[in-house]
Parts: structure tokens; sequence; C-alpha cells
């Protein structure tokens, strides 16, 4: 089928597509691997998402943030400059992939540091999550939809907000969240329909996909601290004592991911990368949102 035909495909029809090529990329690609002696995935089926470029709530983002955060058009018009295209005309495709049951089940039995199998999926997941975005990518533009993945554009950068210290230019999470995937934890976390132990991607593309609902009007919906005044088992968790009752101090989990489980990660498996999930493992919402059921401590349900 020619990009022309697949233009005229109805919106519906553009929204399978997109599905169809992400799933079948995590479900077909040796490069999703966990890279032990014998083939382990790095990551379990992906949830997708989709949202206008033009939703009010990417104006209040970067408000909230302030600069470096960079909105949907301007992140596709300073990719494509000759483009010209209005906020309306692009969609953001987020895209989370949650940690496999193997990887949660090693981390939640950790208290210090992560587990090999949490620093790995952190190092090759995200390895792959990056050749998933560019394959989606690719896929977008034989098809004849130009497309960018904005963490991976080269002007992508992290610098200090006035209001939340080190911020970035586009933030994964914040997409997901716009795009009907779930809301934000007590931790910072943003907890999905397969809960917080996953990690984000997205790619902005001109083409029209109608907008994923969004079933919940609060940021922190899914937060059993923030719905009901319970819970709190992240901060139990961290053995950084980065979150309490407050939030999450980012200065202090940053700390300890950068000076303690990155060096633990390169002298313990070989793998120069940071990694902790602590906060995203035996707790309530690590495989599911919370409010939808009762579960164990370790988030299993009962």
């Amino acid at each position: 089928m020619t990009g022309k035909n697949k233009k005229t495909q109805p919106s519906a029809d553009l929204s399978a597509w997109v599905k169809g090529s992400i799933t079948e990329f995590c479900g077909g690609s040796p490069d999703n691997n966990m890279n032990f002696s014998k083939y382990e995935r790095a990551v379990d089926e992906p949830l997708v998402g989709f949202s206008n470029g033009m939703d009010p709530l990417y104006e209040d983002i970067q408000n909230d943030i302030g600069p470096p955060f960079m909105m949907p058009v301007e992140i596709f018009n300073t990719s494509f400059p000759d483009s010209h295209a209005s906020a309306n005309e692009l969609t953001v495709i987020s895209i989370v992939l949650p940690k496999t049951r193997s990887t949660k089940d090693d981390n939640r039995k950790e208290t210090t540091y992560p587990s090999e199998r949490w620093i790995r999926s952190k190092h090759f997941g995200g390895e792959f999550g990056k050749k998933l975005c560019a394959h989606l990518v690719m896929t977008l533009e034989d098809a004849g939809y130009k497309a960018v993945s904005p963490a991976y554009a080269p002007y992508w950068s992290i610098r200090m907000s006035k209001k939340y210290g080190l911020a970035s230019s586009w933030s994964e999470r914040h997409a997901a969240y716009v795009s009907g995937l779930g809301t934000f934890g007590l931790c910072d976390g943003l907890i999905t329909g397969k809960g917080k132990a996953m990690q984000c991607y997205s790619v902005i593309a001109r083409i029209p996909i109608p907008p994923t609902s969004r079933p919940y009007a609060d940021h922190h919906a899914y937060c059993l601290f923030y719905a009901r005044g319970t819970c709190g088992a992240c901060i139990k968790r961290c053995p950084a004592n980065a979150i309490s009752e407050n939030g999450h101090d980012k200065e202090r989990c940053a700390k300890h991911c950068f000076g303690v489980t990155q060096p633990y990660a390169r002298s313990h498996f070989g793998i120069d990368d940071y990694g902790c999930g602590l906060c995203q493992t035996g707790v309530p919402c690590e495989s599911r949102n919370p409010l939808n059921c009762d579960n164990r401590p370790d988030g299993t349900a009962l």
C-alpha cells in the first residue's frame, strides 16, 4: 500500500495501523532483549495513546514548568522548519513499555540497590525504546507522514526551571498523561493501566488521529495517597529518603541514582547506567491502577 492510499484511510484505521506497527515491533524485534546468555525480552506488551498537539494541557504544562519545556508544534516546526504545521494538525503518539513480571519480581525483593534485571531492563529496554521510536518515525515517513521523536532530537535538553529545578524540553511522562495513559503518583512516577513499573516514549507526527479519551480529571487521580489519603508505600521503599508526604525530592533522588546505583551497576553488572525503581516495585501501583482493584502490598491482586 502506498503512502497516498494510507493517507485516505479513516482516522480510526490510522489509529489501529499505528498501534499495530508498535505492537508488532515490540513482539517481533530481536532488539527487545535483556542480553543475557539466553534470550529474555526487556519490555512487555505496550500501551499506546494519542493526543492532539493543540490540547490545552500542553500549554498548561509549559506555563507550569516554564523554560525549557517546548510545545508539540514548537518541536515539530523546529524539526521541519519548512512545514509550517499548525498545532491542530499534529498528533502526539505516546507509548508505555511495561517492565516484565520477572523484572518486577526481582526488584521487589531489593531494599537498597536495583536488581540486575532492573538495570538490564532500564539499559537495554531503553535502547530498544529508542529503536522503537526510530522504527515508528520511519514507518510514518514511508507512508507520507512527517514525524519526530522529541527525546532524541538534537535540540532536546535538560535545564533548570525556576519552579521544579531540573527539567527537560520534553517530558515523555507528561505526554502519556495528556494522551490518556495515566496519572502521577506521590513519587512523580506515572501510574498507568499496567502500573508504574514502566518507561515512556513518544513521537510527534503530522497525522490525523483522534485523541485517546482521558478517564481522569486530576493529574493525581490514580494515586492512593492523593485520592484516598492512604498508602505512601513508595515513601518506605525509597532507599534515599527522597519521597515524603510532601512529594519527591528530585535532587536527592538524582544523587542516589547517579552517585550510588550507577557505580553499583557498573561494578556488579558491567552496565554503565543508572537505575533504581524501588519506588516502582513492591507498591500497590506496581502493575496496575490501584483504584480499580484491591491489591496486596506488593502490587499483586488479592
